[in-house]
């Protein structure tokens, strides 16, 4: 009985320290919406935002119908608890935010990503994202 326990014991003990899998935001996450400085924003009806994540990379498209996919942005990224780091380092427009790594909070509930910050210039920021399902070859076939 004691060797049960002792064992037991020593399982709970070394579990402890395991910290699962590194989390990342691996796969395609398309904007649904945002709330930004206590104003509530839809997607846009005329196209679509969608964001690929790598391990410790993202690319942005803009995606319109009849029209090839455009990037508009690319960046890295890390997570440490409940927090994500970003950082844009290539934006196709005028940014302020490039090369300037903002902390959001993040959160991923079912399908849906919440990023949640402030950004340099003050303004509060809660964007959502859903995830992208890839599709199937044999829904292609």
């Amino acid at each position: 009985m004691k060797k049960i326990i002792g064992s037991v014991a020593l399982i709970v003990f070394l579990s402890s320290f395991y910290q699962g899998p590194t989390p990342t935001l691996t796969g395609t996450w398309q904007y649904v919406g945002d709330i930004f400085n206590g104003k509530t924003e839809g997607a846009p009806t005329a196209y679509n935002l969608q964001r690929h994540y790598d391990d410790v990379h993202f690319e942005a498209d803009v995606i319109e119908k009849g029209y090839d996919p455009q990037k508009y942005e690319t960046g890295i990224y890390s997570l440490k608890d409940d927090s994500c780091y970003e950082t844009q380092t290539w934006c196709g427009q005028e940014s302020k935010l490039l090369n300037v790594t903002v902390h959001y909070h993040y959160s991923i509930s079912n399908d849906t990503l919440t990023l949640k910050g402030i950004l340099p210039n003050g303004q509060h920021v809660e964007e959502y994202w859903k995830r992208v399902k890839p599709v199937s070859k044999s829904a292609i076939f």
